[in-house]
């Protein structure tokens, strides 16, 4: 085998993708040290063993509106990957979700004659077809998550593989902290449960659906005495909360969202991952989603969903609240709330049915699945 076909090239976008990437890294060298890895992400994916183009914080667009602004820094990151694939002969890439960037990429990758491995699959389902001939084209082989997602590849004529959800071993191998050790440790009241507010993982995400879910938390800490958290993702700086709390006493707490999703009572979720990962410790939740009007208004011609929260579109219904938009004001996200707050039944019901969900995204393992058929492709070149 060419000593080049060892050097992969893998890209995320965006915090979810970097967990899900270190995870996958870690098994690529467990399985074989020689390999060596470069591209995008972030911290995580640096640690576990990448060396880093640019990091995922530069490339943390959200919207059409915002990635036209950004299109010259795009072209010249995507120049500067498909540089670095050649001076590192680079023939083998794997591509994190992020589709915008990504699907774009794969088109110059291709180009290259580079074999492209698709690891969490874009929610090409969600957004009707229009992407499934690209991925045909471009892609060599899907590696999905979801068990809905195999059939759907496998239909379109598309090489598929399921390997069931990261989040399932990445949770597995958490060790969480008990309501003491978590309580004492940040100085928490003991006489109170906690609000969680998981506002996304970029400062544009964060600037609009902050300040609304802010003031829904101030008047259910006085209703039903709870303390309102605010969980940080590890690549933003602590510090832009500051200006979006408006003065109300809450604490943000970075690195624990899993211990914060377990001890919660209630959470107020951006949409995206941390739903999914929120219905997995059975939190009852209100997802909320806010994004430029431009956006908002493409996205609305082309998702092809009635719900966007993926522990609801796993589920197969809706079983928390979803604001989208205007209606994720604070009034809003208040009354939704109060309703699961106020009616024990319903709260009971919510936690159960979000329990089931962990049954339908396979087995632990995906990491390791996912490696094992990288690299037999690698081998096979």
């Amino acid at each position: 085998m060419n000593p080049g076909n060892k050097n992969i090239l893998i890209i995320a976008g965006e915090a979810s993708g970097d967990l899900h990437g270190s995870a996958l890294i870690t098994e690529l060298k467990n399985t074989d040290p020689s390999i060596r890895i470069y591209g995008i992400g972030g911290e995580k994916m640096k640690d576990a063993g990448m060396t880093i183009l640019y990091p995922i914080d530069r490339l943390a667009f959200l919207g059409f509106a915002e990635v036209l602004r950004h299109l010259p820094f795009i072209k010249k990151v995507q120049r500067e990957i498909i540089q670095l694939v050649k001076e590192k002969e680079i023939k083998n890439a794997v591509l994190i979700d992020y589709p915008g960037f990504n699907l774009n990429l794969a088109k110059k990758l291709k180009k290259e004659g580079i074999n492209i491995y698709y690891y969490i699959s874009p929610q090409i389902w969600a957004w009707g077809a229009g992407r499934v001939e690209k991925i045909r084209t471009l892609v060599n082989k899907m590696i999905v998550v979801l068990p809905f997602e195999k059939e759907f590849y496998s239909k379109n004529n598309i090489a598929v593989e399921y390997v069931g959800h990261p989040l399932l071993e990445r949770i597995d191998d958490y060790k969480l902290l008990s309501r003491t050790e978590f309580y004492n440790k940040f100085n928490l009241d003991p006489t109170k449960e906690i609000l969680l507010i998981l506002p996304g993982s970029r400062k544009n995400e964060i600037t609009r659906i902050l300040p609304e879910a802010v003031k829904a938390a101030g008047k259910l800490m006085n209703e039903f005495n709870l303390q309102t958290i605010v969980a940080c993702s590890n690549n933003i700086d602590a510090d832009i909360f500051k200006k979006q709390l408006g003065g109300i006493e809450i604490k943000v707490i970075k690195g624990h969202n899993y211990d914060l999703m377990n001890l919660a009572k209630i959470g107020i979720i951006k949409s995206g991952t941390s739903t999914l990962e929120a219905a997995l410790f059975s939190l009852p939740m209100v997802i909320v989603y806010k994004t430029s009007l431009v956006t908002y208004l493409i996205g609305r011609k082309l998702i092809k969903l009635d719900t966007i929260g993926m522990a609801n579109i796993i589920a197969g219904e809706k079983i928390v609240p979803e604001l989208i938009q205007n209606q994720a004001s604070a009034q809003n996200i208040y009354k939704e709330c109060r309703k699961i707050l106020s009616d024990k039944e319903l709260y009971s019901t919510i936690r159960k049915n979000l329990a089931l969900i962990k049954s339908k995204l396979g087995s632990p393992g995906a990491s390791h699945k996912a490696a094992q058929i990288i690299c037999s492709a690698l081998n096979e070149i």
